[in-house]
């Protein structure tokens, strides 16, 4: 059932790549699930879409979108400021959560673009990532400014079993971080180095954003000998597919 919510803090990281914190009462939610957002269309039509969430459970809801020029909604949304209004189904749905990943070494959260929501909702529930020996977070954008929430994520990785890898293909990246596609960067080695361990059958790979840089690194993946995730036959990798 979708009902009115408010807009409570909006922050633009760059140009049409912004995070709304909404209103009102947090609904029960696991951190991976997504809620579906609306707005209204010129004919009264109710537009939605569906988004991770990017906070925490118990906390104010959050989500990190991309304007899709063109699009039906995503341009609504990011245009919407603070005490603004939009529709929300609090309902969770979708199962891209930790409790779906079997025991392992390493834990490896590979995003890209607005990918890091579901990720970051992990990093901010306490002890949700504490079962995993190593932790590893890669983000990979076009541009610095657009590693939205890289200093918290920086925080919240600091004096843990955890490592943040940011990346960028157009500019010199930070100085944790590395200049390529988390592809390439994967096939020649420096992914696994800056993070100081390896993709293999000792790791699971949660691979969130968009759906081509999913479709290869599958296939690199599978390349290594590593199958995706199945209840009833444990594997090494998922993902959830992203349109940016």
């Amino acid at each position: 059932m979708f009902r009115d919510t408010t807009i409570q803090r909006r922050t633009e990281w760059a140009s049409g790549l912004v995070s709304l914190v909404l209103d009102g009462p947090t609904p029960p939610f696991v951190p991976g699930q997504f809620f579906q957002l609306g707005v209204r269309g010129q004919d009264g039509e109710l537009i939605r879409r569906s988004y991770s969430a990017a906070s925490g459970p118990g906390r104010p809801l959050e989500f990190l979108l991309s304007e899709v020029p063109g699009g039906a909604l995503t341009p609504k949304l990011c245009a919407l400021g603070e005490g603004d209004t939009l529709e929300l189904d609090d309902v969770p749905l979708g199962f891209f959560t930790l409790a779906e990943v079997p025991a392992c070494d390493t834990l490896w959260l590979v995003a890209t673009g607005t990918g890091l929501g579901p990720f970051l909702s992990m990093l901010r529930a306490e002890g949700a990532l504490e079962r995993f020996n190593q932790v590893v977070i890669v983000h990979g954008a076009h541009e610095r400014a657009r590693l939205a929430h890289a200093d918290e994520v920086r925080a919240l990785t600091r004096g843990r079993n955890a490592r943040y890898v940011p990346c960028v293909t157009r500019e010199e990246p930070p100085e944790d971080g590395l200049r390529g596609r988390v592809t390439d960067l994967l096939t020649k080695g420096e992914l696994e180095a800056a993070a100081g361990t390896p993709v293999d059958a000792s790791a699971h790979v949660l691979l969130c954003g968009n759906p081509a840089m999913i479709d290869d690194m599958v296939g690199l993946l599978r390349a290594r000998g590593l199958e995706k995730h199945r209840r009833r036959a444990p594997g090494h990798f998922n993902f959830e597919k992203y349109w940016t």
